[in-house]
């Protein structure tokens, strides 16, 4: 990708938030840091078919080999097992990061079914956007005809800042 969505970031929108918020230097103003993509494994299902399919559709999207994330403790009533397999997970930055936001932005986001724009409740006291997705179908890299089961898909965008006004 030609890294269109960080030129505009540079360009566009960090002299309109010094102007905004009154920063002094382009060093203040806030930038993203990460972003985090999870997804969790029901502990009932043991099948070893579908967390590696998870672990390729993780693979497919971000380009990254993801994380198992296991149980730190045992939890009786969810049926979890210590050190069991709960979800698996990637963590983007620099380049890999803003490729992946562009194409969130600009491909996934437009073909989610009855998309009405994100709510801003969705971004946290320390201006942080998380995003939750029923289907993983929405990337263009998912071939609708390889699914064999529908999974959901957490995304979580990391930014410098500490006020849920600016970021």
């Amino acid at each position: 990708m030609n890294h269109s969505l960080k030129k505009k970031y540079q360009t566009e929108v960090v002299p309109k938030l010094k102007a905004k918020f009154g920063y002094r230097n382009n060093l203040a103003v806030p930038k993203l840091i990460k972003v985090n993509l999870n997804v969790g494994i029901n502990a009932r299902n043991t099948d070893v078919n579908y967390l590696e399919a998870v672990e390729n559709t993780l693979k497919k999207i971000t380009g990254q080999k993801p994380i198992r994330t296991k149980a730190r403790q045992a939890i009786s009533a969810f049926k979890v097992k210590e050190n069991m397999v709960v979800g698996v997970a990637v963590t983007l930055r620099g380049r890999r990061m803003y490729d992946f936001l562009d194409k969130l932005i600009n491909i996934s986001l437009p073909r989610v079914r009855d998309f009405r724009g994100l709510p801003v409740k969705n971004i946290d006291h320390d201006g942080n956007l998380s995003l939750g997705f029923r289907e993983h179908n929405v990337f263009p890299e998912i071939k609708s005809d390889e699914i064999e089961r529908l999974h959901g898909l957490q995304v979580s965008v990391a930014t410098t800042d500490d006020n849920r006004e600016v970021g």
